[in-house]
């Protein structure tokens, strides 16, 4: 029966039911597929109720053609085109800092390491 379908072929649907990880379609009278949740639509789906309900016209690709098991993958995301990614922030300049004595900020063992020496001379 899903020897007619093959991966890459998009073809409108009906959303038959819903479940918690993704959608079944009709996608003629006799066969249907699965719209797993991760391919619902771009970006992250906490729930497939707020995208789809049941009777709704989609468009589907079908990504997948399992026919030993009679099963057919379908996205529905991949028949819309991605979002544009919102243009990268400049980044603010970093405050720069100038050391107003030796003691301030990080210094190296090795700067440090007489100064250590000669204070625990002293004591």
């Amino acid at each position: 029966m899903t020897n007619k379908f093959e991966a890459g072929q998009i073809i409108d649907g009906k959303v038959t039911g819903i479940q918690p990880y993704g959608a079944f379609v009709a996608l003629d009278e006799e066969n249907q597929g699965l719209v797993h949740i991760s391919e619902i639509t771009h970006g992250y789906v906490k729930d497939i109720n707020e995208h789809l309900t049941v009777g709704d016209d989609v468009k589907v690709k079908v990504m997948n053609v399992d026919e030993a098991r009679n099963k057919v993958s379908l996205s529905i995301r991949a028949t819309e085109e991605a979002p544009k990614k919102p243009a990268a922030r400049a980044k603010k300049p970093q405050a720069t800092f100038q050391q107003e004595n030796d003691t301030a900020g990080f210094n190296t063992l090795k700067d440090k390491l007489q100064e250590w020496i000669d204070q625990s001379e002293k004591k």
